[in-house]
């Protein structure tokens, strides 16, 4: 994929500007959504070291291992709730589709502590 191309985040803005940054090290989440948008592209990109770095050590499993054979075709944002750089936590609800069906998921973040402050995900309940 070429990072000239639109992010998969669905932002109309290049990957390396969006949420490349973010898979880089470059940059870190400002809020909930920026980092839900850039988990979201590290699932489609296969980017399973930045999967991992960003998910809370409270729930993070030992490895991940990521299925090639899913091609991730859009990301629609449902709601979303905190998560800005004045709190703490936030949750981010979207759907996020690909080929041959689609999943709803209800996402818990945290602001980290200490370190970068940036955000980390929790975890999420899904459906469909």
């Amino acid at each position: 994929m070429s990072t000239a191309r639109s992010c998969p985040c669905g932002l109309p803005q290049p990957y390396d500007a969006c949420c490349g940054r973010f898979h880089s090290g470059s940059a870190v989440a400002a809020t909930a959504e920026q980092l839900m948008r850039s988990r979201y592209s590290a699932f489609v990109r296969l980017e399973a070291g930045y999967l991992l770095r960003t998910w809370h050590p409270r729930t993070r499993p030992a490895e991940l291992d990521l299925d090639p054979g899913t091609r991730w075709t859009g990301l629609e944002i449902l709601a979303t709730e905190g998560g800005s750089a004045f709190h703490s936590t936030g949750t981010v609800t979207f759907r996020a589709s690909y080929r041959g069906g689609a999943m709803t998921e209800h996402s818990r973040f945290e602001r980290e502590r200490g370190g970068s402050g940036g955000w980390l995900y929790v975890d999420g309940d899904v459906s469909g």
